[in-house]
């Protein structure tokens, strides 16, 4: 459960902002979707090989 610390004459807003901020880090709905259905580990090691080949692409493009 995330817990936010409302500190004193801080405005709600930022506090929203702050457990939308940690809610995103957990990542809980993206484990949610993905546990919808089960996924073969060789799937799962290909979608992995493939974001990291796409976020290598974009370090490499970035440094040109």
């Amino acid at each position: 459960m995330i817990k936010i610390e409302i500190k004193e004459g801080e405005n709600i807003e930022r506090a929203l902002k702050r457990y939308k901020r940690k809610h995103r880090n957990v990542q809980v709905m993206q484990n949610i979707r993905a546990n919808q259905y089960f996924t073969k580990k060789s799937v799962k090691r290909r979608q992995e090989l493939q974001k990291a080949t796409y976020i290598q692409s974009l370090k490499d493009s970035q440094d040109i």
